[in-house]
């Protein structure tokens, strides 16, 4: 979902960090503020306007602007919080161009914490827009600084606002997963609950779409524009959900050992650099090795090694002088299920998993093993569907695993 982004702080224990489409926003809404304040002014308090230098409805607009942010973050906050107290691992928050949102490290694994999850950022958002709204009201009557007041006042109007937005049930929206929490308790069916919300979400997505071609239509291309993207958005991530139910009902509860690979290519720790990188990497093309003595799992080499040893030096040093000893990012037991597998090489980045018993390499599990298999159990499920439950293409379903 995500290109460049910056780690700034930790809250409450959660990473939070910034996506580089983050700044187009801040400025794009910073503009748009500075343009709509003097308007306000106007409205609430006639006569003050001529009395306001320019620049200080770009400062009104900056602030607000990030106090929008700090609002969102709020609401994300709230997400992760209860999610992180009803047991569901939280990777971080991350503001964005569309806004914010609160990764979870896993999706809820039963109904009524989905439920709890989904309705805690709009309770921030209700708590923040009548709080806002008393100040606002309380500085409008007692003599605050117009500037002050104005910009209270808009905060509390845009996070009414996000309430009401959040609240559509169209997936991934909150309303929409609180829609699915409770087709899912009705159901008992993660898939049903997942299928008629996200399909909820992608019809909301074209109506904002027609919506934006309208506005083009109408000259107003700016709006147009943003509420196109903001569909195209919408649409992407409700069809993805879907697909990710797909992808974890396949995998969950099949064990590793049934499809690794039980006779994995590996290097004795004596073998030097120079013969390894002739014999190994440039003739099985791979960059990463487990490294094997005895039948005993001693580490695993990488090309990333290499980086701080001069070519000169390649016959003189062995595998064991610098493989890696830490072997957790890089094994896993042989009864995992597959999802497991899978969720561990995307925290991990690595497209291949050891699998161990007793310090003992047993076999190899690759991306490429999960994503076949995958692929032909959504294709028989498919074939053999009994319409209970929608099943779309193993290749859409395909589309939305980690790749390496």
């Amino acid at each position: 979902m995500f290109g460049t982004r910056w780690r700034i702080f930790r809250l409450l224990g959660i990473p939070i960090s910034l996506d580089a489409s983050w700044l187009i926003i801040l400025a794009l809404l910073t503009l748009s503020l500075a343009q709509m304040f003097p308007a306000l002014m106007e409205r609430f308090y006639p006569g003050v306007t001529p009395n306001v230098a320019p620049y200080n409805y770009w400062i009104m607009g900056l602030i607000a602007a990030v106090a929008f942010f700090i609002c969102v973050l709020l609401h994300e906050l709230g997400h992760a919080v209860v999610a992180r107290s009803v047991g569901m691992p939280i990777r971080g928050i991350t503001l964005f161009l569309f806004g914010g949102v609160a990764e979870l490290g896993e999706e809820p694994i039963s109904a009524g914490r989905e439920f709890v999850m989904a309705i805690a950022g709009p309770a921030v958002s209700v708590v923040l827009a009548i709080g806002l709204g008393v100040l606002a009201s309380v500085g409008y009557n007692t003599g605050w600084p117009p500037e002050v007041v104005i910009v209270l006042g808009y905060l509390a109007a845009v996070n009414g606002l996000v309430l009401l937005f959040n609240l559509i049930p169209a997936f991934p929206l909150d309303g929409g997963r609180v829609l699915r929490s409770i087709i899912w308790a009705v159901t008992g069916r993660l898939r049903r609950a997942t299928y008629w919300a996200s399909l909820l979400g992608q019809v909301f997505a074209w109506l904002l779409i027609a919506w934006g071609v309208v506005h083009l239509f109408s000259e107003q291309w700016l709006p147009g524009i943003w509420l196109g993207l903001i569909g195209l958005f919408l649409n992407h991530a409700a069809r993805s959900a879907y697909q990710q139910v797909l992808v974890r009902e396949a995998l969950q509860g099949e064990p590793v050992r049934h499809f690794m690979n039980p006779q994995p290519i590996v290097v004795p720790p004596s073998l030097d650099l120079l013969h390894w990188v002739e014999d190994y990497v440039y003739r099985h093309h791979r960059k990463a090795f487990p490294v094997v003595d005895d039948g005993r799992l001693e580490g695993v080499i990488t090309t990333q090694a290499l980086t701080a040893i001069p070519r000169t030096q390649w016959p003189q040093r062995t595998v064991g002088e610098v493989m890696r000893h830490d072997l957790r990012a890089f094994t896993i037991s042989p009864n995992a299920d597959a999802l497991q597998a899978l969720s561990k090489m995307q925290r991990t980045g690595s497209s291949r998993l050891l699998i161990t018993e007793d310090h003992h390499l047993l076999g190899i599990v690759s991306l490429k093993d999960l994503l076949r298999f995958l692929s032909l159990k959504l294709e028989l499920e498919a074939n053999g569907h009994d319409g209970r439950d929608p099943v779309h293409s193993p290749e859409e379903a395909e589309e939305n695993v980690p790749q390496q």
